[in-house]
């Protein structure tokens, strides 16, 4: 046998016994997800017992009661957008560190959130309009717009969208784009009014329809990100060796990009900027799985929603009877939490 055959008996070896041990590890997290999920839908500032629960999930008909109006047209939609919208936080944050090789990366860092407020600032500004499910197109519109000019920036010279250059880019639209949004708010009482409720980042008052208007494009992504694992796994290997392996660095770059702005886009679009998921759960599954991204991806697509959940279920029973928004709990939870993944996570092995 020669010491390629051998080489490549051994790597497939090591990948049976990884995944031997890592998939039990993800039908784990469907179960805690499963779990939380209930949590999610039961407890609050109004409790509601099991019985009432699948009572009104069974019949999936609303008979006029308090606990089947609060189940079936408040918590249900609240949590199953919490679970699309974690699992494509989480996503987009891995695949844009994979991607950009850059460990800090995430949906705020690269103009996503920036270009989302902007959107619906403009919005409010010059077409006045009002209400949640007007902003989120706006939001979405806005989103990808900032990511497809970060890639634009980042694509000019010779030698294209390199990492560096992507994070520079990122930052520079960023910050144009968070100034100029700052300074219509300042000066106009009622988009800082609005701007104030969307920019917190949360799960509460997100209703059916945007659930449903959402919905699709979080599930296309979801799938289509599950195809990127080889492809970060040879970019993590930097570009030269990924060209070697037959890779189009360009073309990977360009589709991982497109499935980012459709994640984190529609996400942030849906809840506000959530801060601290995309960045974190990452590190999180890396830490849990190794460095392959076929391993990241997945497991990244379970711990963010279960973090995302339990983060509003704290929120809603810590400030009863009023609650306090997920994007406050965890901005108050995430930044020990990311102090803990530098040191124990190895931030720099991306």
């Amino acid at each position: 046998m020669s010491a390629t055959s051998r080489y490549a008996t051994r790597t497939s070896a090591r990948g049976s016994r990884r995944a031997s041990a890592l998939g039990p590890g993800l039908v784990a997290l469907c179960v805690v997800l499963a779990v939380v999920a209930f949590l999610s839908v039961t407890m609050g500032s109004r409790s509601i017992g099991l019985s009432e629960v699948l009572h009104a999930l069974g019949s999936l008909n609303n008979d006029g009661s308090t606990n089947s109006t609060v189940t079936l047209e408040l918590r249900v939609p609240r949590t199953l957008l919490g679970i699309v919208v974690g699992a494509a936080l989480g996503v987009a944050g891995a695949i844009l560190q994979g991607v950009t090789r850059n460990p800090l990366a995430d949906a705020g860092i690269m103009g996503i959130n920036a270009g989302a407020a902007a959107f619906v600032v403009f919005a409010i500004t010059v077409l006045g309009f009002r209400g949640v499910g007007v902003y989120v197109w706006f939001a979405f519109a806005g989103a990808i717009g900032a990511l497809l000019l970060v890639y634009s920036i980042a694509s000019l010279g010779r030698e294209g969208a390199t990492p560096i250059k992507l994070a520079l880019a990122g930052a520079a639209v960023t910050a144009g784009l968070t100034s100029v949004t700052t300074g219509i708010v300042m000066t106009n009482v009622d988009a800082l009014n609005e701007l104030r409720f969307w920019q917190v980042g949360s799960l509460a008052g997100r209703y059916a329809p945007i659930l449903t208007g959402v919905a699709p494009f979080l599930l296309v992504g979801l799938v289509a990100s599950l195809g990127f694992g080889r492809a970060l796994n040879g970019l993590a290997l930097g570009e030269d060796v990924a060209r070697g392996l037959g890779q189009h660095v360009t073309r990977t770059r360009a589709a991982a990009f497109a499935v980012v702005a459709i994640l984190a886009g529609a996400a942030t679009a849906a809840c506000g900027p959530i801060v601290f998921i995309g960045l974190v759960v990452p590190h999180l599954a890396r830490f849990i799985c190794g460095p392959d991204y076929r391993w990241i991806i997945p497991y990244s697509m379970l711990l963010a929603p279960i973090i995302l959940l339990l983060a509003d279920v704290l929120g809603r029973v810590a400030g009863a009877p009023d609650e306090l928004q997920v994007g406050v709990v965890l901005g108050v939870l995430g930044a020990p939490a990311f102090v803990a993944v530098v040191r124990y996570a190895k931030l720099s092995e991306v």
